[in-house]
């Protein structure tokens, strides 16, 4: 068992002779890497969405969430609660509109706190002149209201989102195309992400990832799926990267 001093300890791995502050453009997801939530406004939009469009119920138990789409946790939810496919797919924009509207209708009552170091970070890469984005598997109404209400907003050009693709590898490589029409078709692209999906995602499209041990998983889980970088924290890392300066 690790002690307190053990987890309080900054931890930082880098690919040797890749310059983690050094890209042209970045993909930041939203949730565990940018911010957390203490409330269950996003997630119960879901459930609540799934009823009013169609009349079923649907639960999240047993769904993996961590690292997933939106589009992706509904469709997991919906095969699991029997709901037939026919009936998934002549009415999923329908529930995907009701999920966004949930959460703007509700954005009063999200409770959300930002990840250790973020602002330092935006700042840090927006000063070297990099082009900054999130890929996320948040809907996109629900991820810039995230960002508006965290104080993000003003960081981010552009955004990824799943509305249209339930495979997080493929929204990672659309959010990337977007970065290269905005930067530069030669522009490098590095994801930003807490879960090995972010990294498979990132390398699926060969792109480097950095990873923070902000969310679900821990530095040593990360750091098994090789990403080209592994931190505790933005904080750490910033703070590591300006102390060797």
């Amino acid at each position: 068992m690790q002690t307190t001093e053990q987890l309080n300890t900054p931890r930082i791995e880098i690919l040797p002779g890749f310059e983690w502050d050094r890209q042209d453009a970045y993909l930041f997801d939203i949730d565990g890497t940018l911010l957390r939530s203490r409330d269950r406004t996003h997630m119960d939009s879901i459930a609540a969405s799934v009823r009013e469009v169609t009349g079923f119920e649907i639960t999240l138990e047993g769904v993996s969430v961590h690292g997933n789409t939106d589009t992706g946790i509904l469709r997991e939810a919906c095969l699991r609660a029997g709901i037939p496919a026919d009936v998934l797919k002549r009415e999923v924009e329908a529930i995907l509109e009701a999920m966004g509207q949930n959460v703007a209708d509700h954005r009063d009552d999200l409770n959300l706190y930002l990840m250790p170091g973020v602002q330092p970070a935006l700042r840090h890469l927006a000063h070297h002149g990099a082009l900054l984005g999130v890929a996320t598997g948040n809907l996109e109404t629900i991820g810039w209201i995230k960002l508006e209400v965290a104080g993000l907003r003003q960081w981010f050009r552009f955004g990824g989102f799943s509305d249209h693709f339930p495979v997080r590898a493929e929204m990672v490589g659309n959010a990337a195309r977007k970065a290269r029409e905005l930067a530069g078709p030669a522009a490098t692209v590095c994801v930003v992400g807490d879960t090995p999906r972010d990294i498979s995602a990132a390398h699926d499209n060969g792109l480097p990832v950095i990873v923070v041990a902000t969310g679900h998983f821990g530095f040593d889980a990360l750091a098994e799926h090789k990403p080209e970088v592994c931190a505790s924290s933005l904080a750490d890392l910033v703070a590591t990267t300006e102390a060797a300066q």
